[in-house]
């Protein structure tokens, strides 16, 4: 029976390395379409399938007597139909389908499940191998499990769990709960770095400089830098207002698209494939803003205001651009040529944000070309 599970375990092993392979080379070209092929309900159903057959292999191991008849079959069934099937799923997840970003996160979250499950398997193996080398010395003996052995089987099915679970969420919400997600975090990004500047404090970054740099000078030198830090300051102060300002309604983009054209979506924008492109397009836009944020604070910062602008105006284009991919319910005719002038709440909503940018952004064009 040790010769059976021995096999097995190498076929397990030898299974995971291919399906690796797979997932990093597969091109993803002419695969069914998700209404056919239903990637996600699979890609459900064997990361839950998995996690149950772990929980089994984990016990199994653990437990005295070590049963190789019952490891094997639950590897058996893991090498038949489980691993397969999840690989399968990840592979349906296509970028034309769900976007290039969803299906990017399932191939590292499935490749991430197999890692975990690999080490599990690994640590099986070691424990049947230190079994199988006890009976041949005393082939009546059957000892407890070490505790070392017990907790790296532990360990390791406790992070294949994680593994699943994480499969599980991201298939559950699917791709607009992902883009969703993905949408919240850039916003709390954009948030941390405005409220960054909020508390900046010029004269305070001006006294820390002198400090550092401070030379013996006479009256008149001190007079003239007092007199050149203060209107630097105060332009810096000024430039900190307006930057304010500008990012508010920057900010605000951010949740009036996850409200009014995410949140309730369900597949709407995956029916065409002008609906997934509109998602790459707001993913792409929303996604750069944050560092274009930070390069501008950065820049204030250094009180360099001319470069600190730029970087501001950066984010108004994407912002405007997101705005703009959204402008359009999904539910419209034809993504592509669709009716731009729908009435919505949304579409209300932009409007206004576009007069509100015009006047804000006012300062940062001057700015900008100083």
């Amino acid at each position: 029976m040790s010769k059976q599970l021995t096999t097995i375990l190498a076929t397990t092993l030898a299974l995971i390395e291919q399906f690796q392979d797979t997932l990093s080379t597969s091109t993803h070209t002419e695969q069914p379409s998700p209404k056919d092929a239903k990637a996600l309900p699979l890609l459900s159903a064997s990361s839950a399938t998995l996690k149950a057959q772990v929980t089994k292999l984990s016990l199994l191991s653990i437990t005295s007597p070590f049963t190789h008849s019952a490891v094997s079959g639950v590897l058996r069934a893991c090498n038949d139909t489980v691993l397969p099937s999840l690989v399968t799923a990840a592979l349906l997840v296509t970028p034309a389908e769900y976007t290039k970003a969803f299906h990017s996160e399932v191939l590292l979250l499935v490749r991430t499940t197999l890692n975990e499950f690999n080490t599990l398997v690994q640590q099986v193996k070691s424990i049947s191998e230190k079994k199988d080398l006890e009976k041949k010395d005393d082939p009546k003996k059957e000892s407890e499990l070490a505790r070392p052995d017990k907790d790296a089987v532990t360990l390791a099915t406790g992070r294949v769990w994680d593994a699943c679970d994480t499969v599980l969420e991201v298939a559950s919400k699917g791709v607009v709960g992902f883009v969703m997600h993905r949408v919240e975090q850039w916003r709390d990004l954009v948030r941390d770095a405005v409220q960054e500047i909020e508390d900046w404090d010029p004269e305070e970054d001006d006294d820390f400089f002198d400090d550092l740099m401070g030379e013996d000078k006479d009256d008149g030198e001190e007079d003239d830098d007092d007199s050149d830090d203060e209107e630097e300051t105060a332009a810096l102060k000024e430039q900190k207002k307006n930057t304010l300002r500008f990012l508010k309604p920057i900010v605000q983009v951010y949740p009036s698209i996850a409200t009014n054209r995410l949140k309730n979506a369900g597949d709407a924008p995956l029916s065409s494939a002008a609906g997934v492109t509109r998602l790459e397009a707001l993913m792409l836009n929303l996604q750069s803003i944050p560092e274009q944020v930070d390069e501008a604070a950065g820049a204030l910062y250094e009180a360099n205001v001319a470069k600190s602008a730029k970087f501001l105006k950066k984010t108004q284009k994407n912002a405007a651009q997101a705005v703009e991919s959204m402008a359009a319910p999904w539910d419209a005719a034809d993504a592509a040529g669709c009716d731009k002038q729908v009435t919505d709440k949304f579409s209300i909503w932009s409007s206004a944000w576009f007069k509100v940018m015009d006047e804000v952004s006012k300062p940062i064009d001057a700015a900008s070309t100083a």
